[in-house]
């Protein structure tokens, strides 16, 4: 018998019709949630989120961005940005920026290359899949200011500025800092957010290795992200690799760079060189400067036929050349001796003009002067040499030893220890101006090179 039924028959059916329709909404509830339930439990198993921060956790929306140089930084960009894995197909849009938000009626869509990328290849990760998009805005005007954002059509980012360079010459502002490494999102956020108060208009960022501690270690890789914030997608990056960027994925297994690196970040591929170097040696050309990124970790006599055919062949006004370890080690037990010995000699023969390195956990900046016994040229130098550290980790100082590399030609001017640093370096006309700050904001240190630009002839003023 129907129930319909059973109710026609019974006096009390409006209070049996009330009864029964709370059981089967009660029974209803019960099913439900135990569906529910179950599939938040396979999810939560599945993706073990339970360990995680709920800001390391990936999502719909897009986190990570950040922009990097690839091609000619007055026509292009790159940006790369991270997902969950349930986003298959993401894309950016970018348009030249207006006064008000009618900028994205003129918006273009490009589509992203998307590469799954499992946490899980170091098992000091949860096991996690996540999915890395890249774009590279191709065919921009020089000189304009873009507004650009990435998702996947429902879920997006914010609008983000930027600027492109100009084609003709025009002054450039750009921020290096040495190493974050240790407790990056507790002590150098600190840092990056006061380097961007001092220098918010900076055309782009150095870092010269060491961003984190633990190479593939997700963690530190999302602490450095939510350090930066949004000043990693607003300042394109010029990242260099550190030994800390380089550690086995597994015991007895030899080093490997960090599984992170090249999916978060697009970069030049030097196609000549060994595939382990690509995207960790490269050079980027901005106006009249050329920044040579090296990766001091490995095949390093190769890299020293890189920097000659990069030097010979550079037409810049300035030269500039980035790698993790100091050249002029100033801390206790520090000596990269290959780099004297080899790089060195073509640093001087193309007169190279700034050296920015890290590692040392100090800071020390020198030259190299030219002898002469012209009084008028008692200022004259070749190549200055930085070494710094923005992040916590702090070594000592080691003057005996920095003394000691006048042997090398080298000449010590002005040295630091347990301070946290950042630099900004201004490039206008004949004139590079470099100034280093503490954490504090406080001017730590200032150098000023003058280049004759048709004798190559360099005077330094402090």
């Amino acid at each position: 018998m129907s129930i319909h039924s059973l109710l026609d028959q019974h006096p009390n059916q409006q209070i049996i019709a009330s009864v029964l329709s709370r059981y089967f909404f009660t029974l209803v509830t019960l099913i439900s949630c135990f569906f529910v339930s179950d599939v938040i439990a396979q999810e939560h198993h599945h993706h073990h989120h339970g360990s995680l921060h709920h800001w390391e956790i990936p999502s719909k929306d897009p986190d990570r961005i950040i922009l990097t140089f690839h091609g000619d930084p007055a026509t292009s960009r790159a940006v790369t940005w991270r997902t969950d894995h349930t986003v298959n197909k993401s894309i950016a849009q970018i348009a030249e920026a207006t006064v008000n938000s009618k900028f994205t009626e003129n918006a273009v869509a490009l589509d992203a290359v998307t590469e799954p990328f499992d946490l899980g290849m170091y098992k000091g990760n949860v096991s996690l899949v996540v999915h890395y998009h890249s774009v590279i805005f191709k065919g921009l005007k020089p000189d304009k200011l873009y507004a650009y954002r990435v998702g996947d059509g429902e879920y997006w980012s914010e609008w983000i500025q930027f600027r492109t360079a100009k084609q003709e010459y025009s002054p450039t502002k750009f921020v290096y800092f040495g190493d974050a490494q240790n407790d990056v999102l507790a002590h150098w956020s600190r840092v990056i957010r006061m380097a961007y108060q001092t220098a918010p208009d900076a055309s782009f960022v150095i870092h010269a290795g060491d961003l984190i501690n633990h190479a593939h270690r997700d963690y530190e890789w999302a602490e450095w992200y939510k350090a930066g914030g949004f000043i990693h997608s607003q300042w394109t990056a010029i990242p260099a690799v550190g030994n800390h960027e380089f550690m086995s994925v597994a015991e007895g297994e030899p080093r490997k760079l960090s599984v992170q690196w090249r999916p978060q970040f697009t970069l030049p591929v030097e196609r000549k060189l060994d595939e382990k170097l690509h995207e960790t040696v490269y050079t980027v050309d901005y106006q009249d400067i050329r920044i040579i990124v090296l990766n001091s970790n490995d095949q390093l006599e190769e890299q020293t036929d890189y920097i000659e055919e990069k030097l010979m062949s550079s037409s810049a006004k300035w030269n500039i050349i980035v790698c993790h370890h100091s050249v002029f080690s100033p801390a206790k037990g520090r000596d990269f001796e290959f780099a004297r010995k080899n790089w060195k000699p073509l640093l001087d023969k193309y007169n190279v003009d700034l050296v920015l390195n890290g590692h040392d956990h100090t800071y020390a900046r020198g030259h190299v002067p030219v002898r002469t016994t012209d009084q008028d040229s008692a200022h004259e130098v070749r190549t200055v040499y930085v070494t710094s550290v923005s992040g916590p980790k702090q070594y000592q100082l080691d003057r005996d030893q920095l003394n000691g590399y006048e042997k090398d030609g080298y000449q010590s001017v002005k040295s630091g220890e347990q301070t946290q640093f950042y630099q900004v370096i201004t490039v206008e006309d004949n004139q590079l101006t470099y100034v280093a700050y503490t954490a504090l904001g406080d001017e730590y240190d200032r150098a000023i090179i003058t280049k004759d630009f048709i004798t190559g002839k360099k005077q330094l003023s402090e």
